[in-house]
């Protein structure tokens, strides 16, 4: 058997994390058995679908990397097949023409709450041996319901949370084809999981009341069922369902806030599923060790602190002309002047150790690519008279200095020694006039990526 899983958004807004987590495992899953991942666009809901969303989908699957290798499908254009299928239905009786009115059936529910019963509808149009069916009334056009089995019990063996059994009885007739003739969800994606040839659903847990009526469905097509595997939801830091209210659930949001892709892919990974104590792992490493027998059957709690810890891992295993071209769009927005500054890639090698994203490491690189404006109250503290001599010294051996971080850390403890201080009372004056913050990375790496004009142009007649 070969593998074919998919991955089936619905085009209303972004690519949420918890979809992109659904994406993901899908994807490793068809990558380790040498299957095939499908993208398919379940764009039925015609009120809230829009092209918009669709582009996000398929910007954050981009994003991501989780190249899908048939598709994208789009519902829309297969609603010819749809149509096909349903006047099977309708011809061999597994689906029949309802005429009951919304209205109606929403008093057959009231009925029943007032009974106590399960809401459902009660199959007044449902044709049966010895049944009289009512009048069809003038001018009403009809929906198809899907003619769901009485008896009997839809069971599974979910990979993720074991053997789920949901009683027919439990079931009503479900309508799969509004009266315009539009076919509904649970119907199409069944008949596209059987056209497709899936043979695993990886999902949400919150698809696991639509399982035993798609089951129900593909039994009555005489469809191969695919498995099942139901994931529970991601929870934010304070354990409710992830809001967009309060957390950035869009894959993209975390693109914009500075995250790298592999980064994400990682901390995603790890949210419902484990290999040992592994914490860091290629996407290669992944595939090769992803099945569903390891796939958690409890909730899993987003994490920012984890996500920024990854993240900072993969920024400092980054190449750094990698994240110099990430890093120099937001730098430039903010006022950069590169000409006659240092490399950024050499200024990126210096800085990525502490950055947790690469916003955070544009905004430490702006040091070296805009005019310094030291605090009056800073200098005057720190570039005392007892300093100026020191400082005047070492501008002039900068002069003649060979231009390597040993050498001019040299020329700064010889400076040091010979006027009797320590390292932050010469230090801290050097990096103000050079960067016009008292916070810097060391304070040689910081000169010698200046280089020798900028240092001297900024120090000369400082110390007079």
């Amino acid at each position: 058997m070969t593998v074919r899983t998919r991955f089936a958004p619905s085009p209303t807004g972004y690519l949420h994390v918890g979809g992109a987590r659904t994406a993901l495992f899908s994807w490793a899953f068809a990558r380790h058995h040498g299957g095939t991942f499908v993208l398919r666009i379940e764009d039925t809901d015609l009120e809230r679908s829009t092209p918009e969303a669709v582009q996000a989908i398929l910007d954050g699957m981009n994003w991501l990397g989780l190249v899908h290798d048939e598709g994208p499908f789009y519902q829309m254009q297969r609603m010819d097949r749809y149509r096909a299928v349903l006047a099977e239905m309708l011809a061999n009786g597994t689906a029949y023409h309802c005429y009951s009115s919304p209205e109606e059936v929403e008093a057959m529910r009231e009925r029943q709450r007032a009974a106590g019963e399960k809401p459902r509808y009660d199959g007044t149009w449902r044709p049966e041996s010895g049944k009289t069916l009512p009048a069809i009334p003038a001018d009403r056009k009809p929906v198809i319901r899907f003619k769901n089995p009485l008896d009997g019990d839809v069971t599974w063996h979910d990979v993720v949370k074991g053997q789920i059994t949901i009683n027919n009885r439990e079931l009503d007739d479900l309508v799969i084809a509004r009266p315009d003739g539009t076919p509904t969800y649970n119907f199409c994606v069944a008949v596209d999981d059987w056209d497709m040839q899936i043979t695993h659903v990886i999902r949400g847990d919150d698809h696991v009341n639509n399982t035993p009526r798609q089951i129900n469905i593909l039994n009555a097509l005489g469809a191969t069922l695919p498995q099942y595997g139901h994931v529970p939801m991601i929870l934010g830091t304070d354990g409710q369902k992830l809001s967009k209210r309060r957390d950035a659930v869009s894959v993209m949001d975390y693109s914009d806030k500075g995250y790298l892709p592999e980064a994400m892919l990682n901390y995603l990974a790890r949210l419902g599923w484990s290999h040992g104590d592994d914490e860091i792992f290629s996407m290669e490493q992944m595939c090769s060790w992803f099945d569903l027998t390891h796939l958690s059957g409890a909730a899993a709690q987003f994490n920012p602190e984890k996500l920024a810890w990854i993240n900072n891992h993969y920024i400092k295993a980054a190449d750094n002309q990698r994240l110099a071209d990430l890093v120099q769009p937001a730098m430039l927005k903010d006022g950069a002047i590169f000409d006659g500054a240092p490399s950024l890639p050499a200024v990126i090698a210096l800085l990525k150790e502490r950055a947790n994203t690469t916003v955070e490491l544009a905004q430490s690189a702006m040091l070296f690519y805009r005019q310094p404006a030291p605090d009056a109250a800073l200098l005057q503290q720190h570039l005392t008279d007892a300093i100026r001599p020191a400082l005047k010294q070492y501008t002039e051996l900068c002069r003649t200095v060979e231009w390597n971080k040993a050498a001019i850390s040299a020329a700064l403890k010889q400076v040091l020694a010979e006027h009797g201080l320590k390292m932050p009372q010469l230090a801290m004056p050097l990096r103000l006039l050079l960067t016009g913050q008292l916070q810097t990375p060391s304070i040689d790496a910081v000169i010698e990526l200046f280089g020798r004009d900028v240092v001297l142009a900024r120090l000369t007649n400082t110390a007079d």
